[in-house]
């Protein structure tokens, strides 16, 4: 991201899952647009994070982990946000498949 910091605004979640409504929100939205989920090793922190916003104004959504995830997606339940960590895309239409993408470097400063 080449944006000013001070455009940023963070917003650390106290667990995982409330972090991820914010995913099923968009989804749901008009535009039914699903953020992208990204995993980063910052300063020995296992974060997972998306970012919403528009240009000019970023919000930086994330939530710091014990380990590093240990599969490649999320199932997340649309119906009741209920989430699992799982290997592959599966069949169940009323969940969102979400790719863990795992980031080598950010500009981002998490705290």
């Amino acid at each position: 991201m080449s944006q000013n910091q001070d455009s940023i605004t963070y917003l650390k979640y106290k667990n995982l899952e409330d972090m991820l409504k914010v995913i099923i929100y968009s989804a749901q939205s008009a535009l039914g647009l699903t953020p992208m989920l990204y995993h980063i090793n910052y300063d020995n922190q296992q974060i997972l994070f998306i970012y919403t916003g528009a240009v000019g104004s970023v919000i930086v959504h994330y939530n710091i982990q014990n380990e590093k995830p240990s599969k490649k997606f999320i199932e997340l339940k649309r119906l009741t946000g209920q989430f699992s960590f799982v290997d592959s895309i599966g069949s169940d239409t009323l969940s969102l498949y979400i790719p863990i993408l795992e980031l080598h470097s950010s500009t981002l400063t998490f705290s």
